[in-house]
């Protein structure tokens, strides 16, 4: 596009609050746009996106898009493609920031396709040279083992990047910025698909990425039944449980447990694992996490190189002292 020129990032508000992807855009975003002297917009997707502008440009947006239409209350690939694609076409940005969550994984290599350029994939971690403009990507290769820095060749250059990677901003209801509404003008007969149902999965707890203390377990567990252990003592703490992909593959546990690569990014503060090896592929997705505890019986696991305090020693006969101490220290 000639004469490109500025930040833009995709987001969404689900019961009208801005979602919490869309603010670690906006984190990303606005250290984009403060490199390059640029202006940092968002345009919220949705059939009514209620108060949700307002709370992004509290959370560092200068402009934000109410990009509104009665057929976009439910995501649909296409009729969400559709809009963004309109905006991006007024906006005219430098840089397209969407998140790598479920929807932007087809959203995004999509919207490329679209406006004819390439895309950067599961970033990590965006920067931009001054000198030229361009936007630089950090993303894993290799499974995980590896980080190749990456640069688009043709404007606008697009990143999806990973959940989890960015803190949100802290709100600051007197920041100033321009909101406007962008009804959008779709065909909804356009669209390829239909939704015939939308099954929403009850969860209890804290959700596995939002935990601040995580309890994962591996192959080594042997089974199961094992989780009820570890549900035992991520309840005491206060945590979520989670799992490693061999754990889920065996159908122990469900796939919403996953971390990893292909699983879920958690950040949380502490990161206990019980019998998990820690091949790249999972460390790709708890790399974030502040303090990594490790438990296995293989002191030549990959884990311990990871790990700021490990423990080498049978899990059936840690797990339980350790349980047992946190319930005597939280009880008492």
């Amino acid at each position: 596009m000639a004469d490109a020129n500025g930040i833009l990032v995709f987001g969404d508000a689900p019961d009208g609050q801005l979602a919490s992807t869309a603010q670690e855009l906006l984190a990303a975003g606005r250290s984009l746009a403060d490199a390059l002297n640029q202006e940092l917009a968002i345009a919220i997707i949705g059939a009514d996106v209620a108060d949700a502008p307002r709370q992004a440009i509290a959370h560092g947006a200068d402009k934000a898009y109410a990009v509104t239409n009665p057929s976009l209350g439910d995501y649909h690939p296409d009729l969400y493609l559709a809009a963004m694609q309109t905006v991006a076409d007024e906006d005219n940005p430098s840089i397209i920031l969407i998140s790598r969550n479920n929807e932007g994984r087809e959203l995004a290599p999509r919207l490329a396709f679209r406006l004819g350029v390439g895309l950067a994939q599961d970033c990590l971690e965006v920067s931009a040279d001054a000198a030229t403009g361009r936007l630089l990507a950090n993303r894993p290769v290799y499974g995980g083992s590896a980080i190749a820095v990456v640069s688009c060749t043709h404007t606008p250059q697009i990143a999806a990047l990973r959940p989890k990677t960015y803190e949100p901003l802290d709100a600051d209801a007197g920041r100033s910025g321009q909101v406007v509404a962008f009804p959008v003008d779709i065909d909804a007969s356009a669209a390829k698909t239909r939704v015939i149902n939308v099954v929403k999965e009850e969860a209890a707890g804290i959700k596995l990425e939002d935990a601040r203390i995580v309890v994962s377990g591996g192959r080594g567990l042997g089974g199961p039944e094992p989780f009820s252990q570890l549900e035992e003592l991520a309840g005491l703490l206060g945590g979520a449980v989670g799992a490693s992909r061999a754990a889920v593959d065996s159908g122990w546990v469900p796939a919403n447990y996953q971390v990893g690569l292909t699983g879920k990014t958690i950040t949380p503060d502490l990161y206990i694992t019980v019998a998990i090896s820690g091949a790249s592929q999972h460390m790709a997705g708890c790399s974030g996490s502040k303090a990594i505890v490790a438990i296995n019986k293989d002191a030549d696991a990959n884990i311990f190189k990871e790990a700021r305090y490990g423990v080498v020693g049978d899990w059936e006969k840690v797990i339980p002292a350790l349980t047992e101490t946190v319930r005597e220290l939280t009880q008492s």
